[in-house]
């Protein structure tokens, strides 16, 4: 039996319309354009493609090749790996423009030799005004060595390797929803109460606290790497984030994981919006030969007429609301008003620190170097307890923290 999927009837109407439209073809993608406005819990659903019946027949293959393409291209900026037990079928949706025919068919985008199923796609009123929402505060504060052996200070590589590591850790950390620590397979909204009489009909909001821990393992023993680096980028502030899960008995493990995602996600991409606007400004073969003071782009939220669910975007400080309002328009054809967008946070920033060496300090540098290595001969263990001791002090790390 193929996959049924829910559809808020709304969109059909607005299927509907695009449909009416003189153009021989319109493609799209099914629950958003870009992955960057959407919050933990959202994706990309499929592609659809209203064409003429004559187009009809290469209009199959055509939407085979984008579920396939949106997929790589998703993939690749992904900080986490899709567990085991998620769906990974992509719908394909082919309206006939003349007759209005709707033909839904799925591909396992894990399987590039998949090959079409039938689907069912039915239209129903109300589902989204019935989601489950969560929200955090997650405070950063990341430290991330730029290796001397990296060439032209490759700060995008280097940042998104030393993200890859802080995402390691956020999948480790505690998470308190609503001040507990919750079972996974218990149903979330388990003892909570719905609020009756809220614009936002039938939304439930979740508070929740990450706690996230230095010591990874059962282990006790620890181990050091000195590497030679030529700087250091660090990224520090406190960023807003968000999740939705609709279900009729969402369980803890997947609210969780819903947030998670998206605050590895909403870091990760701001990263690559500031990389994406200096390359655009000061282009790609710039060296790093100062020290450089960036502000990440801020986040903000946006309501969706008719459901509980918002909608982010990012924000740079010299942007207008009507650069952002276009935006809206063109990736997810929703006209935004200038009043419903909710900046959510302060400002974040990124400190990229070069090395510099000092005559002053050349004296004591080797004397330190000396001194090492004549510890390193003596007792390698004391050295590497050392390193690691120095190196908790840098981070400054504690066992928890927001």
């Amino acid at each position: 039996m193929g996959r049924t999927y829910l559809v808020e009837e709304g969109i059909g109407q607005y299927l509907t319309e695009l449909s009416t439209k003189v153009k021989p073809y319109v493609t799209g993608l099914l629950i958003g354009q870009v992955s960057r406005m959407l919050p933990g819990g959202l994706l990309v659903l499929g592609v659809f493609m209203i064409a003429t019946p004559e187009l009809a027949k290469d209009g199959q293959n055509a939407l085979r090749k984008l579920i396939f393409s949106v997929e790589k291209s998703l993939s690749k900026r992904r900080l986490w790996k899709p567990t085991e037990e998620e769906v990974s079928d992509r719908a394909a949706l082919q309206i006939c423009s003349a007759t209005k025919k709707v033909v839904c068919r799925t591909y396992d985008v894990q399987d590039p030799k998949s090959s079409a199923k039938p689907a069912d796609w039915k239209y129903q009123s109300a589902l989204t005004a019935s989601w489950v929402a969560l929200g955090c505060t997650v405070n950063v504060n990341i430290h991330i060595p730029l290796l001397a052996t990296s060439p032209n200070h490759d700060l995008e590589k280097n940042t998104k390797n030393g993200l890859n590591r802080w995402s390691k850790q956020i999948e480790d950390s505690v998470f308190l929803i609503n001040g507990q620590v919750k079972d996974e397979d218990t149903e979330l909204l388990e003892g909570q109460k719905k609020f009756r009489g809220n614009t936002q009909a039938g939304i439930q909001f979740s508070d929740v606290k990450v706690l996230t821990q230095l010591c990874q393992g059962a282990s006790p023993r620890s181990t050091a790497t000195v590497q030679v680096c030529s700087g250091s980028i660090n990224l520090r502030g406190a960023v807003k984030c968000r999740a939705y899960i609709h279900s009729n008995k969402p369980k803890v493990k997947e609210a969780i994981q819903a947030l998670k995602r998206d605050i590895i996600n909403t870091l990760s991409d701001r990263c690559e919006i500031l990389f994406e606007d200096l390359i655009l400004n000061e282009g790609p073969q710039k060296k790093n030969v100062g020290r450089e003071y960036h502000v990440l782009p801020q986040r903000l939220f946006v309501p969706v007429a008719g459901s509980s669910v918002m909608l982010s975007d990012y924000k740079f400080g010299d942007e207008a609301a009507g650069e952002i309002q276009e935006r809206f328009v063109e990736m997810l054809d929703q006209p935004v008003q200038a009043e419903d967008m909710h900046i959510a946070e302060d400002i974040s920033t990124v400190d990229i620190c070069p090395v510099t060496d000092s005559p002053s300090d050349t004296p004591q540098a080797q004397l330190t170097k000396a001194t090492l290595l004549l510890k390193l001969q003596q007792n390698m263990g004391l050295v590497v307890a050392a390193a690691v001791a120095v190196l908790a002090s840098i981070f400054s790390f504690n066992y928890f923290s927001d």
